[in-house]
């Protein structure tokens, strides 16, 4: 494993005409940020590729499973690590080879993917997309068209996951500190924890685990709910390091429709800035012109609020909103109801009965978190 990662890509043209390409020449150098073209005549770009893949596969395959062995990584800046993470292996991963590099990156999308679906997973990932790779490209050679070969990959897996679906089972109480201490690098007092947590919350609550500032681990059972949006402007991150928004004690308004334009949410805003309370407006959608005046206050440092976009669409966002306004003790304002109270001036009032303790952004999910009732 190499530790001089290459600005040279690999891509493939026609037209030999263009086999340089410079894209700024006030950057250092035009060789450096030129295209290099690698065609395939000879078969030696595509056993570059899977030399990279292979040289992955290898490493990574080290790790797997809970008998797997450790890797020490070189740090550029610090001390070597020892891990046994194969998510933590793949990104650190560079070749001098940039076709061999190539190849990595192609396995380390197909780990990645799986890390993001599944939560874990990514050595298993790379060590199967080896295989397929390796022996697709030895049918490929017999004179096996490529095209085929791979809508037979994917008939086949549809086939094999309905299979492997029929043959699982549901993993015990007892058994859930094991595999997550697997993934936790055999550490069991990390899989007991989280082991605890999941019967406590149950398999669908979401578990969460954070960087504390105290010596011992603690387990903390919050009510709340959690939905797939995130905050709509990175500007109103209050936590630039982990690029969250975070508030204690704010209040919500949920709108079961669009917020077209700044009128229509001035006398919440004022509100909000008068009282000093954090704000989150949970809506259908927020357009830029009822936008900028939240971010223009949260730069100003004025306002400390939020906007999200709704979950789902149609009748299920409705039920989302429902469920929220449930959570916090409140209501959800449909449209009719929103402009009424708008035309009367009574919006805010309406709105103070939305308040949660906690309520946690990211730029992809949401987590509201409330007293027990």
């Amino acid at each position: 494993m190499a530790c001089s990662p290459s600005l040279i890509s690999a891509i493939s043209l026609t037209n030999p005409t263009r086999l340089k390409r410079v894209s700024s020449p006030s950057m250092l150098s035009p060789k450096a940020m030129a295209k290099e073209i690698y065609f395939n005549h000879d078969g030696s770009t595509t056993k570059k590729l899977l030399a990279g893949v292979e040289m992955v596969s290898e490493l990574l395959g080290v790790t797997l499973g809970p008998k797997g062995r450790n890797v020490v990584l070189q740090n550029k800046y610090g001390p070597p690590k020892i891990v046994n993470d194969g998510e933590t292996v793949l990104k650190e991963i560079e070749l001098e080879d940039p076709l061999e590099n190539v190849g990595v990156k192609l396995v380390r999308q197909a780990g990645a993917k799986t890390n993001n679906l599944a939560g874990d997973g990514s050595t298993t990932s790379v060590v199967l997309a080896h295989g397929l790779i390796a022996e697709g490209q030895k049918v490929i050679a017999s004179g096996m068209n490529p095209v085929q070969i791979a809508r037979g990959i994917v008939k086949t897996s549809e086939a094999l996951v309905s299979e492997l679906k029929l043959m699982s089972r549901e993993v015990e109480n007892d058994e859930l500190a094991d595999v997550a201490a697997v993934s936790a690098g055999n550490d069991y007092t990390v899989g007991n924890m989280i082991s605890d947590a999941l019967q406590q919350v149950g398999r669908r609550g979401v578990v969460t685990i954070e960087k504390g500032r105290c010596t011992e681990n603690i387990l903390e059972i919050v009510e709340g709910m959690q939905f797939d949006r995130g905050y709509l402007s990175p500007y109103f991150v209050t936590d630039r390091q982990r690029m969250v928004v975070e508030f204690h004690n704010c209040k919500l308004l949920l709108v079961d429709k669009k917020i077209q334009n700044a009128k229509e949410v001035f006398k919440i805003l004022d509100n909000a800035v008068k009282e000093m309370y954090p704000i989150v407006i949970v809506a259908e959608d927020v357009d830029q012109e009822a936008l900028a005046p939240i971010i223009r206050n949260k730069l100003k440092g004025l306002l400390k609020g939020a906007a999200i976009k709704a979950p789902a669409f149609g009748e299920r966002k409705s039920h989302y909103l429902d469920d929220i306004a449930i959570l916090t003790g409140g209501r959800r304002l449909s449209s009719p109801v929103f402009f009424f109270l708008f035309s009367l001036y009574f919006v805010h009032q309406f709105w103070l009965l939305f308040i949660a303790l906690l309520s946690k952004l990211s730029d992809s999910t949401t987590r509201v978190l409330c007293p027990s009732f």
